[in-house]
C-alpha cells in the first residue's frame, strides 16, 4: 500500500479581537453597532450552529463604542468567499455559536477609540481575513487590520478583491516565485480568485493556462489575459497541459478545486515544479500517494488566514493588493444581495454560476 501525505484543513489561528455583543468568533467576541444613538439600528447575520443557510439569522443589533486602539467602521460593501460557506458548514468549525461569518468588507470609519492616531472619522478604509465577522453593517475592529483606501479603489471593488488580491500575492510571489517565463496553470480561471490570479500572473509576464467549466466562462478567462484555456467537463486537464507545455509541463499548478482535482494538477506540473492546494470547492482533497511526487516534484497547503495573523504581514499582502487593483487586478462583480438575503447570495456562490465576486451590501 503506498505511502500518503494526508492533506490538513486550514485552522483558525487565535488573534484579538473586539465584542459582538455576547457572542464570540474568534478569541475575543467581535463587536458590530452603534453606541449611545436609540434611532440607529444596526443588521448582523448570526449562524447558529453548523450547516445550510437555514442557520442563518438576520438581527438588529446596538453594540459599545470602539475601545483602545479600534475603529468602528461603518461598511459600504462586504465581500464573500468560499471560506464563508466552509465556515458555516462546519468544515472549518468556528470556536462557538452563534458566531458571525465573513472575512472581507470595506466602507468609512465611523468612530475612533483612544490611541489611533492614524485613522479619522471619513476615512474610507478596508479589511480582509482574521478576525473573521463582517457580515454585519457596522463592526469595531483593531485599527491596525485596516487599511486606507486610495480615491481609484472604490469600497465595492475592495470588498470584491481585497482578501482575494491578498492571497494572490501570497501564492504568486511568496509561496511560489511567479516571473517573467513561468508557466502557470490556474483552476478556476473565470473565478472571484482566478480572475485575479490570472491578471497578476499576466502582469509578471508568465504563460497562463486557465482550466473552465464552460465555454463561455473560457471566453470570460480569456478577456483576463489567459493565453490557453481548457474546458475540463471537455477535455483531459493532464494530456492538455503537457501537450501545451510540448510534454514539459507547467512550473505551478494552483488548485482551488479539491477533490480529485489535486493528482491532475500535480500529473501536469513539470518535474521539481510546484502544485499548491488553496480550496476544496468539490469536496474535501483525499491523501496525496508519495509516488506522485516524483521526480522532485513539490505540493504546498498555505492558508491565507494564517498569514494574515501576522499583523506585518498582513499589511505587507494589504498594501501590495490595493496597488493592484489601482493597476486594475480586480476581481469582477457577479451579484450583489442585501444583508436580509444572504442565504440568497451563499446559494448563488455555492452553484457555481457566478463569473466573479458576489457582495452583500448593508
Amino acid at each position: 500500500m503506498p505511502q500518503v501525505v494526508p492533506i490538513e484543513l486550514c485552522e483558525f489561528v487565535p488573534i484579538h479581537c473586539a465584542a459582538i455583543g455576547n457572542f464570540h468568533t474568534i478569541g475575543q467576541p467581535v463587536a458590530c453597532g452603534h453606541q449611545g444613538d436609540p434611532t440607529m439600528t444596526d443588521q448582523i447575520v448570526m449562524l447558529n450552529g453548523p450547516g445550510d443557510v437555514t442557520r442563518f439569522q438576520v438581527q438588529d443589533h446596538r453594540s459599545a463604542a470602539p475601545g483602545r486602539g479600534e475603529i468602528r467602521i461603518r461598511h459600504e460593501a462586504i465581500g464573500t468567499n468560499f471560506l464563508d460557506i466552509y465556515h458555516r458548514k462546519g468544515i472549518y468549525p468556528m470556536p462557538s455559536y452563534p458566531a458571525v461569518v465573513g472575512a472581507e468588507a470595506a466602507g468609512v470609519v465611523a468612530a475612533v477609540g483612544p490611541d489611533v492616531t492614524d485613522l479619522k472619522e471619513g476615512d474610507r478604509v478596508a479589511y480582509a481575513g482574521p478576525p473573521v465577522g463582517a457580515y454585519c453593517s457596522t463592526r469595531i475592529i483593531a485599527a491596525e487590520r485596516v487599511i486606507r483606501l486610495p480615491d481609484a479603489v472604490s469600497a465595492k471593488t475592495a470588498a470584491s478583491s481585497l482578501l482575494k488580491g491578498m492571497t494572490a500575492y501570497m501564492l504568486l510571489k511568496k509561496t511560489c516565485d511567479v516571473r517573467d517565463g513561468s508557466r502557470i496553470l490556474i483552476h478556476a480561471a473565470a473565478g472571484g480568485l482566478g480572475s485575479i490570479l490570472v491578471r497578476w500572473a499576466k502582469s509578471l509576464n508568465a504563460t497562463v493556462i486557465g482550466t473552465v467549466s464552460t465555454p463561455e466562462k473560457a471566453v470570460l478567462a480569456k478577456s483576463f489575459g489567459a493565453d490557453h484555456l481548457i474546458v475540463w467537463r471537455e477535455a483531459d486537464i493532464v494530456a492538455e497541459v503537457q501537450r501545451l507545455t510540448n510534454g514539459n509541463g507547467v512550473d505551478v499548478a494552483i488548485d482551488g478545486i479539491g477533490g480529485d482535482m489535486l493528482v491532475k494538477s500535480l500529473r501536469s506540473v513539470r518535474a521539481f515544479g510546484m502544485a499548491v492546494t488553496i480550496g476544496q470547492a468539490a469536496g474535501p482533497v483525499p491523501p496525496v500517494p508519495v509516488e506522485e511526487l516524483r521526480p522532485g516534484k513539490s505540493l504546498s497547503h498555505p492558508s491565507i488566514m494564517a498569514w494574515c495573523a501576522d499583523v506585518a504581514r498582513y499589511r505587507e499582502a494589504a498594501q501590495a493588493a490595493v496597488q493592484a487593483m489601482e493597476a486594475g487586478i480586480v476581481c469582477q462583480i457577479a451579484a450583489e444581495f442585501s444583508l436580509a438575503d444572504v442565504a440568497r447570495a451563499h446559494i448563488e456562490m455555492e452553484s457555481g454560476r457566478a463569473a466573479g465576486s458576489i457582495l452583500l451590501i448593508p
